[in-house]
């Protein structure tokens, strides 16, 4: 079981993520935004990170940036979960620091094998 941070600002995907991961038996922490899911990863110390691209303020590639060049987070893994199918952006993920990339709507064999390969 591990510590998840979802940051989504879409209920509707907070919800169909979190009940795959707690039919899985993680744990859930979620942030609606990019800043507050910056901060909650800087608090929380989740195992690891699963973040939209598209949202106000501070975008996912802004935050995965922040968190993956951080002192205190650098250490947490960030799988970017976006709508954004584009090479171009999971190229840029991946220059953020973003160590997976799943395009919505997420498929839940992916979702866990993605999570397993990070965290075990």
């Amino acid at each position: 079981m591990a510590r998840i941070l979802i940051v989504d600002d879409s209920p509707t995907e907070v919800r169909k993520i979190s009940s795959i991961l707690e039919k899985h038996k993680h744990e859930i922490i979620t942030a609606d935004n990019g800043a507050d899911g910056v901060a909650m990863a800087r608090a929380e110390k989740p195992d690891l990170v699963l973040m939209d691209v598209v949202m106000p303020g501070l975008n996912g590639f802004q935050a995965t940036r922040q968190l993956t060049r951080g002192d205190d987070t650098a250490n947490i893994p960030v799988i970017i979960v976006t709508t954004k199918d584009q090479e171009t952006d999971r190229v840029w993920g991946t220059r953020q620091g973003a160590k997976g990339y799943l395009v919505k709507p997420v498929n839940e064999n992916d979702l866990i094998k993605a999570i397993n390969d990070l965290i075990g």
